[in-house]
């Protein structure tokens, strides 16, 4: 049975690369929620989670392809520490937003500094990468109409007011 749209889906689970290192994790006391329908997720794995029934469990490997894209060599730049703001201390894994203009931004994190070089990646931290989830379906419950029009979910597992 396909999962509706503008359901809050409850989910604990791990994330592992193809290593078997762990990248990220929700328990089920904490667990992580989402509202269906929203591309709040990766597309694939909102789509073998909507198979599930609460309490089930699976493993879901994605490619890079369904993951966060494979990693393009060309969306990482060498720029200097003069381009940004100068009370700004910078550290490698920082992340930031650039105004790539018509009021747009997209996100990229310093790779690599190297004295007055800068090396920025605009490809996901995850791009390239097999992922490999074991879920858990926690609970699914409607969406309350103040969490579709904020388009996130109040409460355990989402933002909090």
């Amino acid at each position: 049975m396909a999962l509706e749209a503008n359901k809050v889906v409850s989910i604990s689970y791990t994330l592992k690369d193809e290593n078997g290192e762990l990248l990220d994790e929700a328990t089920k006391e904490q667990p992580f929620a989402f509202i269906s329908g929203q591309n709040q997720i990766l597309p694939k794995l909102e789509e073998k989670i909507s198979g599930m029934v609460i309490g089930s469990q699976q493993k879901v490997k994605l490619s890079p392809d369904q993951g966060y894209g494979e990693y393009r060599e060309e969306a990482v730049r060498n720029v200097k520490k003069t381009d940004f703001p100068e009370n700004v201390d910078l550290q490698e894994g920082q992340r930031f937003m650039a105004d790539v203009g018509e009021g747009q931004q997209r996100p990229f994190f310093i790779k690599t500094i190297s004295g007055e070089d800068v090396t920025i990646d605009f490809n996901h931290p995850l791009a390239g990468a097999t992922l490999e989830f074991d879920i858990k379906l926690v609970d699914i419950r409607d969406a309350t109409d103040e969490e579709l029009m904020h388009g996130h979910v109040h409460g355990p597992g989402g933002h909090q007011h």
